[in-house]
């Protein structure tokens, strides 16, 4: 206690001298320095001493270089992480393809191009809008999700490649703690795209068990190995989620899981990790929304969109966050001026913007705005590169809409494009039911 009350007032007045994040180290620190103030030589003493005490201090009690493969902390691999978060998906696999001829032998510069390529896709696919998973109605989707072969072919080669070169350093050296904790990311990030993209959960669980293992391997040989703590902390969420009765024939297995335990791991994680910090503040923001723990996921949100501003997805959870808790207001003006920057020339990159007009349309329909609604269930649909499963859901809402408003001919329009073939058949069978009988809100 006493270290803080010497320490936090110091923190204070330098706290416009902050470390620059990695978008800030790419563009150059710009901030303005102040007029210095004459100051007596003792005071001056007494500032530094203090000052370095405050520096050093955490740097005794932990070590001076994070335990990772020197390969994630060298600026190429830096740079590509920043054009990965702003969503420039072909720029960072360019670089991640060029880091990866550099390192042939190294399974973390084939796992930077697995990741890279799952994301890419899943973006394409509207799957990164984290709506569909904050609740368990995903997992009984009827969701046909049209990968191209060629890239599952390429995500298939790249998860068996770092696998494999993992498996030989291994086998040189079983204390070599970067080697499992690659081991563990090829496998949790297949795990995570056959999860999301083919919804294979047997085969997934099985992975993400594998991953798991793998982290904590990393851990029992390097316990300061901070990227490792995510995958942990993911299985310890996810199963202590679970019904009680699968979480007992689980346990059977000596798998357990405990909700706290694993948010902590992640927040250890999005503390101190190298490789993943980001992702792990993304899912600690998932799950804490998931146990509808709102405030607590919004304050993690807005850190990521603030350090990100032009990452359009962490910009779309914050406004999903704010309709989630409650706030249909604030969410409808966070959903509006996420159009207004993606009007704006190379504010975002690839902005998916029928995730943002469906988003906006769900939460006018919740404010009974219903011709609103409609209409930005409408501009969803229309846009070009919006899925299927997308479209067909937005036409659906955009029917029960104009039924409210009793529009039948244009609620008929839509419930017959509802109904057509592709999307998910569930809302098919929806449409259909409304065609033969309005919708009433009930």
């Amino acid at each position: 206690m006493f270290i803080h009350r010497i320490a936090l007032p110091f923190y204070r007045s330098l706290s416009r001298i902050t470390m620059p994040g990695p978008r800030a180290a790419l563009l150059g620190d710009r901030t303005a320095s102040s007029r210095p103030r004459r100051v007596l030589p003792g005071t001056i003493a007494l500032f530094a001493f203090l000052l370095l005490f405050v520096i050093l201090s955490p740097l005794l009690a932990q070590p001076a270089t994070p335990h990772t493969d020197p390969l994630n902390l060298t600026p190429e691999v830096r740079q590509a992480h920043i054009l990965f978060y702003n969503l420039d998906y072909d720029g960072a696999l360019s670089r991640f393809e060029a880091i990866q001829r550099a390192n042939p032998q190294n399974p973390m510069a084939t796992n930077y191009l697995l990741m890279t390529l799952i994301f890419r896709e899943l973006y394409h696919q509207d799957l990164l809008d984290t709506t569909y998973y904050a609740h368990d109605s995903f997992l009984s989707s009827k969701r046909d999700v049209p990968v191209p072969q060629a890239t599952r072919d390429r995500i298939e080669q790249l998860t068996n490649s770092a696998i494999a070169l993992a498996d030989q350093q291994i086998k040189a050296n079983p204390n070599n703690a970067n080697a499992y904790f690659a081991r563990g990311y090829a496998r949790g990030m297949h795990a995570a795209f056959i999860t999301l993209a083919d919804h294979s959960f047997v085969g997934a669980a099985r992975q993400g068990l594998a991953s798991r293992q793998d982290s904590e391997q990393a851990l029992r040989i390097a316990p300061d190995y901070d990227d490792a703590k995510m995958a942990v902390g993911i299985q310890q969420f996810a199963v202590a989620s679970l019904p009680r009765l699968l979480r007992i024939m689980i346990g059977i297995t000596g798998v357990t899981g405990n909700k706290e335990k694993g948010l902590d791991l992640l927040r250890q994680c999005a503390a101190k990790g190298v490789v993943n910090p980001v992702e792990c503040r993304t899912s600690l923001s998932l799950f804490l929304r998931h146990d509808a723990r709102y405030p607590e996921a919004l304050a993690v949100q807005r850190g990521l969109a603030e350090q990100f501003p032009h990452d359009y997805l962490f910009r779309l959870e914050e406004a999903n966050l704010t309709k989630d808790k409650g706030d249909g207001p604030g969410a409808i003006a966070a959903y509006k001026r996420l159009l207004e920057d993606a009007r704006k020339p190379d504010f975002f990159i690839d902005p998916r913007l029928q995730m943002t007009y469906f988003g906006l349309a769900d939460t006018q329909r919740g404010q009974n705005l219903h011709a609103e609604a409609a209409q930005n269930y409408l501009n969803a649909a229309a846009q070009p590169r919006c899925t299927e499963w997308l479209r067909r859901r937005a036409q659906l809402n955009a029917g029960q809409m104009f039924d409210l408003l009793h529009q039948r001919d244009k609620a008929i329009e839509q419930y017959k494009q509802a109904s057509a073939g592709g999307g998910d058949q569930s809302q098919a069978d929806a449409a259909r039911k409304y065609l033969k009988t309005p919708y009433t809100g009930t």
